[in-house]
């Protein structure tokens, strides 16, 4: 969990020039493209609203691969997730803009929508609670909906973590931009991993049997 602490202090995940990416041109491998929500820059690294991110800089840190940047507005790491072709990839384009990265992506590295795993906070559901799901509605989250619009349908897969709701009259939006709190922070790195985990078997298993073991019962 080295490039979560780093990212908790305000510090970047290791980022290599940009390059040759492989993927190009390369129909026929059945690749994922696993996307971690949030916003760009130390100022947001520690926000509730950036826990995509979070677990993005794990599963890329759990198989060694470095993040580059892309022509698609985004960071991305190509590597396997246990013998499993994907791309990981964090959009810089801020959160309410994140659709024209994954489009971008998945047009790229021909991956469709299927195959697309979409990873982000939830306030709906409670801190560190999980929920799987493929399709629908951006429930308010205005990267889920800028992603919605952009590829055409919701028919990718989330990955849903709970950062619960704002305490008294708070307003969402300054909520989500703040940081976990010193109490979440205790809990917070595992939770990642689960999610990191949940992620994975969605790759290597399928959805329905990460939903059976990460799935939160309410």
């Amino acid at each position: 969990m080295r490039g979560l602490l780093r990212r908790l202090r305000g510090g970047r995940a290791p980022v290599s020039g940009a390059g040759p990416e492989s993927g190009e041109g390369d129909a026929s491998v059945e690749r994922w493209l696993v996307v971690g929500l949030g916003n760009p820059g130390p100022t947001y690294a520690g926000n509730r609203h950036n826990v995509g991110f979070m677990v993005a800089d794990l599963l890329a840190e759990r198989s060694g691969a470095r993040w580059k940047a892309h022509k698609a507005h985004a960071e991305v790491s190509e590597t396997r997730v246990e013998g499993v072709p994907a791309v990981l990839a964090k959009p810089r384009s801020y959160m309410n803009r994140s659709g024209g990265p994954v489009a971008g992506l998945s047009s790229y590295y021909k991956v469709p929508l299927e195959r697309i795993v979409v990873i982000h906070d939830d306030l709906d559901i409670e801190f560190g609670a999980l929920k799987l799901k493929r399709g629908g509605g951006a429930g308010g989250h205005n990267g889920l909906r800028s992603i919605n619009a952009s590829m055409q349908g919701p028919d990718y897969i989330r990955v849903r973590f709970g950062v619960g709701r704002p305490p008294g009259r708070m307003d969402a939006a300054t909520y989500v931009l703040k940081d976990f709190s010193a109490v979440e922070r205790k809990e917070l790195e595992l939770n990642i991993e689960r999610a990191a985990d949940a992620a994975r078997t969605v790759l290597t298993d399928g959805l329905e049997k990460a939903q059976n073991v990460y799935h939160t019962a309410q």
